[in-house]
């Protein structure tokens, strides 16, 4: 155990980060300090700060919540969003819509009944609901006599992926979908992966961002250096850039396969540049050659299950540009494939460790150092679920960390 307090617990960090409404414009781009202050008004402070391993993520956007392969047509599949019981299902008529996964009725699980028509029969007594939530049918009652129906969320289908507003549905449509890189590009291959890791969202918003951890992949990429190049704030992102340079080891080929070229130890490689962007709550990595080329686009998401966001189920698109030879990325695919599952293996167990860790001292014990993961921090505290305090007056005050989306209601206390 440490022999002095977390300081995270105690006293504020540097980069509290300024409320949406104090932060820079959408398009601007305004230079960091060296202090790590974020660029929209973070000021130093002594005021208590957020523990960001229970800071919950923020409803009011879209979510992934399931790959359109896992809803067949006519059939039911039931998700989570942070603890919330959803469930998509699909018409014959391909149709896709999303309702609270639970039966006014008698609370059981919608996704064990069937899809009838362009609605959902529960599998218990028959209750059925349309597409909108609204109970249509009780078999035993008539229909002047329906009791309510249940919640309905906003659903969109895209590129391969189904989205769920699980927030308040009266901002899905003032909050657009966000783009998805060069997945519908003809001149990038896809790989469509994810699955669930054992952590907090924000774990991996930092895994990703700092590529100082470079030294946890040795074995696969051998000895790297990265240098960040500079970092950059805006309302609700923040971004950075990095190049690399091989200090030992043989690159390996599915790194050859992306850049397309021999890059060779103790070779600098400042020209070919990698930005890495959180803009809340989604991620992207791009990689850019000498040649202003994007090889590499990467659109990422981590999507908390349980009502204490201790597990996310994270949706990747990587898209790689294809060489100029027809058919040989389909050739190196199964290599390319292979080396990013090692890659992101590594990443899992190490995430996952850092959940533990936290979850053994009781608090956010980091002493972080690095300027642009401190930017990052004070963003996802800035634009995640707010805690709130109930009780006041009462004696029996309780802050209130994560709450249910459904209703805006408290639901566990710390």
């Amino acid at each position: 155990m440490h022999a002095v307090p977390p300081l995270e617990q105690d006293i504020a960090d540097t980069t509290v980060a300024a409320s949406p409404a104090q932060a820079a414009p959408q398009n601007s781009a305004t230079p960091a300090s060296s202090s790590g202050a974020h660029a929209s008004g973070l000021a130093t402070s002594g005021a208590p700060v957020r523990d960001l391993r229970r800071v919950g993520i923020h409803p009011d956007y879209w979510y992934p919540l399931a790959w359109s392969h896992e809803v067949k047509r006519g059939k039911t599949h039931g998700v989570t969003f942070a603890g919330d019981p959803i469930v998509l299902a699909r018409t014959e008529g391909g149709k896709v819509f999303a309702l609270e996964d639970r039966c006014a009725h008698r609370q059981v699980p919608l996704h064990q009944g069937v899809v009838d028509g362009e609605s959902i029969r529960c599998g218990y007594h028959g209750w059925t609901y349309d597409c909108s939530g609204k109970c249509i049918d009780v078999p035993y009652l008539g229909r002047e006599r329906l009791p309510n129906g249940v919640r309905s969320y906003p659903c969109q289908e895209v590129e391969g992926l189904i989205f769920v507003f699980p927030g308040d549905a009266a901002l899905a449509e003032q909050r657009p979908l966000p783009g998805l890189g060069s997945v519908s590009d003809p001149k990038y291959k896809t790989r469509r992966f994810g699955r669930p890791v054992k952590c907090h969202y924000s774990f991996m918003h930092e895994n990703l961002m700092d590529m100082n951890h470079q030294f946890l992949h040795r074995r696969q990429m051998g000895q790297m250096r990265a240098r960040s190049l500079g970092r950059r704030h805006g309302d609700g992102w923040v971004e950075v850039d990095y190049t690399f340079a091989r200090m030992a080891g043989q690159q390996p080929l599915g790194e050859a396969i992306v850049f397309g070229q021999n890059r060779k130890t103790g070779g600098h490689n400042d020209k070919d540049v990698m930005t890495i962007r959180t803009e809340y709550p989604y991620q992207t990595l791009q990689i850019r050659n000498a040649d202003q080329t994007l090889v590499m686009d990467l659109w990422i998401v981590y999507v908390p299950l349980d009502r204490e966001q201790r597990t996310n189920r994270t949706f990747g698109l990587l898209s790689i540009r294809k060489p100029g030879i027809p058919g040989v990325m389909n050739l190196a695919w199964p290599l390319l494939v292979w080396f990013t599952e090692r890659i992101f293996k590594e990443d899992r167990e190490i995430v996952e460790a850092e959940q533990r860790a936290h979850d053994s001292q009781g608090a956010d014990w980091n002493h972080e150092v690095f300027p642009v993961i401190n930017d990052l921090r004070a963003l996802l505290r800035e634009y995640g679920a707010p805690d709130q305090v109930v009780g006041v007056g009462t004696g029996d005050t309780a802050v209130i960390r994560f709450w249910d989306s459904r209703q805006g209601n408290p639901l566990a206390k710390t």
